[in-house]
């Protein structure tokens, strides 16, 4: 593309100087022509009457006197009736420009010129119109490789970014350069940057969301069916089945529900359930895991509330605080309930350190851990709380107290208003 603009500015400003220079010059050899021709004109005239001036007074006329009148590069031959011819200065040889003129005593002035005059001031023209040419050629080229570099390399640029973009680089560049055109290209590439780079870190977050959350499921589903090989007893087979058939329940409603807040976080299917059936089905899946470690879990607090919510996500939040307890807290964890307002409220406590002084409100960040883990539990709680119109919240850091509050009625739908009805205000 470079060369190209090169070639064809190089090209316009070629053909421009032909067109004009080629009429400059014939204008200007006319010109010359002209003008050397009147200037001959001029020198016989004036020749002329010095002659009749002096035949008039009786004076003296040879070419000793008329010498000094002729302008040394041309020749005069001035013709006086009665008198001999004079003549004065040399002859010149080849082509001539000449003029005649006749005096009023009769006398005849004949003036030469050499037209090699005219060539050379010609020449001279030529000379200077063809070395403008050449600096407007040079000129011209210069501008032409200054416009195909601002041409050329934001384009070079363009294709650099929309090549990162293809091979997963979708850093924005947010470089511009001047020109409208390629700046509403710069403009498409940096947004489309931006959209790939939200996408790329929802997809990460998915994964990295997904992994954690079915982790806790998965080792329970384990569990069971490590139950199940182990026992002869058909109604143990049956019960431990029961159970695991209801951790994979729960898997497909953790999968569903994070494959929803990553399209639309704002997307929930709440619905009017009793919270004592999700915290007695807690309590049940994590009691093995804490008899393991020596330690309880206890539930308290007001009983048969109705909360609205996803009971899976409700589940999902209350099962992160319940390990989060487990892996970084101590001693008895309970699960107490409450109302407060138009709220129903769950509590999780334990009898550990609780939460550093310097993590604070952080505590639901993304990749923020008091210990060595991953930091994502508690921020996929809240995104979960939050997605049904609930919140979670740290009420108490040290010992722990976190409060999941929930709405207890539906929130009301607003009815289409007839545009034909009138309005009561």
């Amino acid at each position: 593309m470079r060369r190209r603009l090169i070639q064809s500015t190089l090209a316009v400003v070629l053909v421009v100087i032909a067109v004009f220079g080629v009429s400059l010059v014939i204008v200007e050899t006319r010109t010359i022509s002209n003008s050397a021709q009147e200037r001959v004109d001029s020198e016989a005239l004036r020749l002329a009457s010095i002659v009749d001036s002096r035949i008039l007074g009786a004076e003296i006329v040879d070419s000793e006197v008329l010498r000094t009148q002729v302008t040394e590069d041309r020749y005069a031959v001035i013709r006086i009736p009665g008198d001999p011819v004079i003549a004065v200065g040399t002859k010149p040889t080849g082509d001539v420009i000449r003029s005649t003129a006749k005096g009023e005593e009769g006398e005849t002035v004949t003036v030469e010129e050499p037209r090699s005059t005219v060539t050379r001031e010609v020449g001279r023209t030529l000379l200077i119109i063809g070395a403008v040419a050449l600096l407007a050629v040079v000129a011209a080229v210069l501008l032409a490789v200054r416009q195909a570099n601002r041409l050329a390399s934001p384009l070079t640029d363009l294709a650099e970014t929309a090549e990162r973009l293809g091979s997963g680089d979708p850093r924005p560049r947010h470089k511009r350069y001047s020109v409208p055109e390629l700046d509403r290209v710069a403009d498409v590439l940096d947004s489309s940057a931006e959209r790939i780079a939200r996408m790329l870190t929802a997809e990460r977050r998915l994964a990295a969301d997904a992994s954690h959350q079915l982790r806790t499921p998965l080792t329970a589903l384990s569990m069971r069916l490590e139950e199940i090989t182990l026992t002869d007893d058909p109604d143990t087979v049956k019960e431990e089945a029961t159970i695991a058939l209801t951790q994979v329940e729960r898997l497909t409603d953790v999968v569903e529900r994070l494959l929803t807040n990553a399209r639309d976080p704002r997307t929930g299917s709440a619905v009017s359930f009793d919270l004592d059936e999700v915290i007695q089905q807690q309590l049940a899946e994590w009691r093995p895991a804490y008899r393991g470690v020596g330690r309880a879990i206890v539930s308290s607090g007001k009983r048969h509330l109705q909360a609205v919510g996803t009971p899976g996500a409700v589940a999902q939040v209350l099962a992160a605080l319940i390990e989060n307890s487990l892996m970084h807290g101590g001693g008895t964890v309970a699960l107490r309930t409450r109302v407060t307002g138009n709220q129903s409220v769950v509590e999780v406590t334990d009898e550990g350190p609780g939460v550093p002084t310097d993590l604070g409100a952080r505590i639901f960040e993304r990749t923020i851990s008091g210990r060595n883990s991953t930091g994502i539990g508690l921020a996929v709680a809240r995104d979960l709380a939050e997605a049904d119109g609930g919140r979670l919240e740290m009420l108490q850091a040290q010992p722990p107290v976190f409060g999941l509050f929930l709405s207890r009625t539906p929130p009301t739908k607003r009815l289409p208003v007839d545009e034909d009805e009138p309005t009561v205000r």
